[in-house]
């Protein structure tokens, strides 16, 4: 039986061009370039410029999805942006990258789950797309992720950084079996009781302010590993496959030790977890877009592929999505 799948037509990447190292951490913070690398495995990230939004991020990633999915802007009808750093309290950052591609029809719309939302973002976008309402959807993760860092703490503010990732989604029949393309299976979760683990201490319905991002490293680490290894088994269980016939796993880049702990825990190879924290950080809802932008561009994924998205947030938010390429 014909269904509608929601297809995976173009990625695109953007990032600041201020590249800031441990070495240069270093210098306005007690920390060194050994003790970051050992603990989380990141070198360096970007960081945006005074005169850089996270819209103008954004927008940049989506021009690159939608040139490679040879796709025009005015084609597009639904835009959900996934962000815990929006330009303004309101309009939402979606509105404004509709705005700054020519797009006037449809909806565009923000989705906050931190470092999930992309994961959330995605999961929207495809029941809107398999309802039939929208025909063609562009999914951004944008983050500027240096505006909400306390830049002397080291425990955090060593570990984020800015950047953005897009994706292009087409509604496409297919034949209902696991051999389809596109989108096969969406899961989202959350729970409210760990809020206090990692959380911003400021907003405008609390304290008036934007806040810095606060976070229990060692108790984060404990519930990534188990939450996400859930969410991925979950799916799996849900879609028939088993965890080695998943071609590529693209997992929310918080942590190498985090994503060590999944592949161990799951008995897959190394090589099948796509990592680019070492380069970018964590940029929270942008981290899976930019590192599935970077499998594309490095050959990792092709038509007929098994790719596996995962992640989990503050809040705590968690989720997978698997798609066929």
């Amino acid at each position: 039986m014909a269904v509608i799948r929601s297809v995976i037509r173009g990625v695109g990447a953007h990032l600041p061009k201020r590249v800031v190292t441990n070495d240069d951490l270093s210098k306005i913070v007690d920390t060194t370039d050994e003790w970051i690398v050992e603990r989380s495995g990141i070198r360096s990230r970007h960081i945006a410029g005074d005169d850089e939004l996270t819209s103008d991020l954004g927008i940049a990633a989506a021009r690159q999805a939608l040139v490679r999915a040879g796709i025009d802007p005015v084609d597009i009808d639904l835009v959900i942006c996934a962000t815990a750093t929006p330009d303004k309290t309101f309009p939402a950052t979606a509105v404004r990258i509709q705005h700054g591609l020519g797009i006037t029809k449809g909806a565009a719309f923000d989705v906050q789950a931190v470092c999930s939302g992309f994961i959330y973002a995605m999961t929207v976008a495809d029941n809107f797309l398999k309802s039939g309402q929208f025909v063609r959807a562009l999914v951004i993760g944008a983050e500027t992720f240096s505006r909400i860092l306390d830049w002397s703490d080291r425990s955090t503010c060593v570990l984020f950084g800015d950047g953005a990732g897009a994706v292009v989604l087409e509604a496409q029949p297919q034949h209902g079996n696991r051999d389809d393309r596109g989108i096969l299976s969406t899961t989202i979760r959350s729970d409210g009781r760990f809020e206090d683990l990692l959380y911003v201490d400021g907003g405008p319905g609390s304290t008036k302010t934007v806040g810095h991002l606060r976070m229990n490293g060692r108790e984060v680490f404990r519930h990534a590993v188990q939450k996400i290894s859930g969410v991925i088994e979950e799916t799996l269980v849900a879609t028939g496959y088993a965890a080695d016939e998943i071609d590529l796993y693209v997992p929310h880049q918080a942590n190498a030790r985090i994503l060590d702990g999944i592949a161990k825990k799951l008995g897959v190879s190394p090589d099948k977890i796509m990592m680019t924290l070492s380069r970018h950080g964590n940029t929270s809802a942008a981290s899976i877009p930019l590192a599935l932008a970077a499998a594309v561009d490095e050959h990792k994924v092709k038509e007929g592929k098994l790719v596996l998205m995962e992640a989990m947030g503050g809040g705590f938010t968690w989720g997978a999505v698997l798609a066929r390429w």
